[in-house]
């Protein structure tokens, strides 16, 4: 399952507007045809035409100011398509242009930790790597400057919580592929606790993470959560369901499925 947050034009978007804020001085461009450039860029519909007008933008405007913005939607339309190999690319180039890019930090913790396996060779190195990226990310989520001065003190407030919170999901993600379950619990808990609005893919996360610790009852009440969540993803909705059943197998209450 993607991010939530990067699963629209919208999302994104919102995304280029943390990475203006990163300077003090704003991004600005150099001619009538950059501006047009950058038109494309944001009103692109779909991924494969953000990736295009990405890249149209840095091919023709080389000293361009929005480069790290530019690279940061591409990566993020490579997420969106589930292409990891350009989407480490593009967000690995995008922290280049800006050291202090979290969101960018954040793609690849959590892209990273899923795409790691048990018996991947170099799990350990990878997980590492992920964990990195996620700390660094905390260390400037706090005193980021907001993005948009439309944007009350307290929305701020709340969207930095959600950021910290895909980082806390990350040390989770490494965790269950180290099958250290309870540290996985802590983190995936301490992602549902942080969040303004919790994502509904980590609580399901949580539930799986205290089925594999042996703590139905702790799963069964975690995926109690989610029937208050109006228009769950039917993918949700299918695996919460089948780790009710395991939970109820588990507690002795329930026959597995024929």
């Amino acid at each position: 399952m993607n991010r939530m947050f990067l699963t629209g034009a919208l999302a994104v978007a919102a995304g280029a507007l943390t990475l203006m804020a990163q300077e003090a001085k704003q991004p600005q461009p150099k001619s009538q045809k950059e501006v047009e450039a950058l038109q494309a860029l944001f009103n692109a519909q779909t991924p494969d035409e953000r990736i295009t007008a990405a890249d149209q933008l840095l091919i023709k405007f080389a000293d361009t100011e929005f480069k790290a913005i530019a690279l940061y939607l591409a990566a993020a339309s490579y997420e969106q398509k589930n292409d990891f190999d350009k989407m480490v690319i593009y967000a690995e180039r995008t922290l280049e242009a800006d050291p202090k890019n979290y969101a960018s930090m954040l793609m690849l913790a959590s892209g990273i930790a899923k795409r790691t396996r048990e018996f991947d060779l170099d799990k350990e190195e990878k997980l590492a790597k992920s964990e990195k990226y996620a700390k660094q990310a905390l260390e400037i989520i706090p005193t980021a400057p907001k993005p948009n001065p439309q944007l009350t003190d307290e929305q701020w407030a709340g969207a930095k919580k959600d950021f910290e919170a895909q980082a806390y999901e990350a040390f989770g993600l490494c965790a269950m592929v180290r099958k250290k379950y309870d540290a996985a619990i802590e983190n995936y808990r301490k992602s549902v606790e942080t969040a303004n609005q919790p994502d509904p893919a980590v609580i399901l996360r949580l539930a799986q993470a205290y089925n594999l610790a042996e703590k139905p009852d702790e799963a069964l009440s975690t995926l109690e959560k989610l029937k208050a969540i109006p228009d769950l993803h039917p993918q949700i909705q299918q695996i919460a369901q089948a780790e009710k059943v395991r939970a109820m197998q588990k507690k002795g209450g329930a026959k597995p499925p024929q």
